[in-house]
């Protein structure tokens, strides 16, 4: 995580020196609408809506994963319900314990 914010923020200083250093206004024009604006203005908004596009774009996985887990962790109650209902059996071993060598 902290390598994605790292590269964020190289990216983010990149974009801004790439913006400062390009000033000047230029015409913008998109189907029948048309205005003047700075360059740095168009740099920053065509970035914003880059990482907005991309933010949705994994959208789709991020809920999948979220569901992965959740249907995972059920699984897990769901067995540990089994081993706790088989017969004969007291309490799981602790981990890197023998089984049936519990203290006591």
């Amino acid at each position: 995580m902290k390598f994605v914010l790292f590269v964020l923020v190289v990216l983010l200083a990149v974009v801004a020196v790439f913006a400062v250093q390009n000033p000047g206004i230029i015409t913008v024009r998109f189907l029948s609408l048309a205005g003047d604006t700075s360059l740095l203005v168009v740099i920053v908004v065509a970035f914003g809506a880059g990482v907005l596009a991309g933010a949705l774009a994994s959208l789709p996985a991020l809920f999948r994963r979220k569901s992965e887990v959740a249907a995972a962790k059920r699984r897990v109650r769901e067995l540990e319900a089994e081993v706790a209902a088989l017969p004969g059996r007291t309490a799981a071993p602790r981990p890197g314990e023998k089984p049936g060598t519990g203290a006591g």
